[in-house]
């Protein structure tokens, strides 16, 4: 195929789950790549959207021992880079605050790359994903993640029913149109939100446009796994067939 024909094979991989794009650079790099049978080792390489693309048994294994971690960020830790004097979630991730009972034991190897697939502000506590595989931070935070997310919010002030059904679907942020919730009354002070997209503050700045206050926010659930009895603080590894 031309070198101006077709679509680059890091971003074929990347769309297709294999991996990320930054990885399937490496891959490449490595020589670890397969379109239609034929290794590739250049880098910016295309090839045809229908292409059969494959990974090398050495990359699958590098991929199985990528770790990712569900922590239970208390507030107060910011979930990337250190800011503002405050710590990254990721400096709870050792030893000595594995939960007890898990499987797989911890390595430093674990930090490395070591990054949050999503955000939770400093303000709020839940489930936190910290992962070093690519394919699991695309599913959770790509442009085109449908991945749920759900909170429980504790707010002041009172809600109408117009207010709940425009929290639901209708508000808009930044002068764009936010996707459809699912919010309700989970008990008489706190909301159920569940979401599809995580705009910064999203559910705080939703909650002023109708008039409420949010005075606590926790995240129980991405997709299929739930924070569960995760204590505060502590961590433990994504199980063998959990999926999110």
């Amino acid at each position: 195929m031309d070198d101006t024909q077709g679509i680059r094979v890091s971003k074929l991989l990347a769309e297709r789950g294999l991996c990320s794009r930054r990885e399937a650079d490496g891959y490449i790099e490595r020589g670890l790549v397969f379109v239609d049978g034929r290794r590739v080792s250049q880098l910016g390489t295309r090839a045809a959207p229908d292409a059969v693309i494959t990974l090398a048994p050495e990359a699958r294994a590098t991929q199985a021992r990528q770790a990712t971690i569900l922590l239970h960020k208390p507030i107060g830790y910011v979930s990337g880079q250190a800011e503002d004097g405050h710590q990254p979630a990721a400096s709870l991730v050792t030893a000595k605050t594995q939960v007890a009972g898990d499987r797989q034991r911890f390595q430093l190897a674990h930090m490395k790359g070591l990054a949050p697939a999503g955000r939770l502000d400093i303000d709020s506590t839940g489930l936190l994903v910290l992962t070093q595989d690519g394919r699991v931070a695309r599913q959770l935070i790509g442009d085109d993640s449908k991945v749920e997310k759900e909170y429980l919010v504790r707010v002041e002030g009172a809600l109408d029913m117009p207010s709940l059904a425009l929290l639901n679907h209708g508000l808009e942020l930044d002068g764009k149109k936010l996707r459809p919730a699912k919010v309700a009354w989970a008990n008489s002070d706190q909301l159920s939100f569940v979401l599809t997209e995580g705009r910064k503050r999203q559910i705080r700045r939703m909650c002023e446009l109708v008039g409420l206050r949010v005075t606590g926010l926790k995240r129980v659930r991405i997709g299929r796994v739930r924070l569960g009895d995760l204590p505060l603080g502590q961590w433990r590894f994504l199980r063998e067939g959990e999926v999110f």
